[in-house]
């Protein structure tokens, strides 16, 4: 005989019995008491190191030295990011084609001008978005007024050159069905292929049209300002991990409201 019935818990003959409810929800609370117990926030402190996965070849977010080290404004930020957790930056070299691969097996964050995007949010999380940027083209600067929309690049006597692998390549392939579309592996050097006459245009972040067109003359990014496409940048972190995005989101934010975050941007896009 039940004697007792509260919240999906009865009792019944002198025993406790929990219905599907409530132990759906105990199962979750351990669950979450798990995760907190589990974060890469603990295991990265316990390490003493912060890995941090990063192409090197995308400026003005980061660049691998001859040296091996890196500079860029993701490089900066993620050192300072490892100072606030108390632990070493280690930086771990990758490639946009193995990114996702890379960052699952090998690092504990993802930076260095990463698009968010609906597939990677399929393996991975994404930090809270640091710099709302967007896909804008690069062209000899005689030629800007010829490339301003997809539908004037879009032509089969124009040729698109882009890095492999990552968001500028899939946005080309999307958007450009008659130009021919070049892959150039080598990410740091791409923009000179344009000056030498092997391409006609480049589609990028707008951040990174205004530093190139500041670093090589002849060349103008085409309306910056307003991009082909929306884009944000974040960071990847583990997939599932609230915790530790909960931390690198605050951090984030705090960086930005002490001024930290612009004061290291003006150091490279100014």
């Amino acid at each position: 005989m039940v004697k007792l019935r509260l919240a999906g818990i009865a009792q019944v003959g002198g025993r406790i019995v929990y219905s599907r409810i409530v132990i759906s929800l105990l199962l979750g609370a351990a669950s979450v008491a798990a995760q907190a117990q589990d974060s890469r926030l603990d295991a990265v402190q316990k390490s003493g190191v912060l890995r941090i996965c990063t192409p090197g070849d995308y400026k003005p977010f980061s660049l691998a030295r001859a040296d091996g080290t890196y500079e860029g404004l993701d490089v900066d930020l993620a050192q300072q990011m490892a100072k606030s957790l108390g632990v070493e930056a280690r930086f771990v070299k990758t490639s946009w084609p193995k990114l996702m691969d890379d960052f699952i097996d090998k690092c504990d964050i993802g930076v260095g001008g990463i698009s968010v995007s609906l597939d990677r949010q399929k393996r991975a999380f994404f930090t809270e978005a640091y710099m709302v940027n967007g896909k804008a083209p690069i062209t000899k600067c005689e030629n800007v007024k010829k490339f301003q929309t997809v539908a004037d690049i879009d032509k089969p006597t124009v040729t698109v050159i882009e890095n492999p692998g990552g968001s500028n390549e899939r946005f080309a392939r999307a958007n450009f069905k008659q130009a021919k579309i070049v892959i150039f592996n080598d990410n740091t050097v791409i923009f000179d292929e344009i000056l030498k006459g092997n391409a006609d245009v480049m589609i990028s972040e707008s951040v990174e049209t205004i530093v190139q067109q500041k670093q090589r003359p002849g060349l103008c990014a085409v309306n910056p300002d307003k991009p082909l496409q929306y884009g944000e940048m974040a960071y990847l972190l583990p997939r599932g991990d609230v915790v530790f995005k909960a931390w690198v989101d605050q951090w984030l934010h705090l960086a930005k409201a002490s001024g930290d975050y612009d004061r290291t941007l003006a150091m490279w896009t100014k």
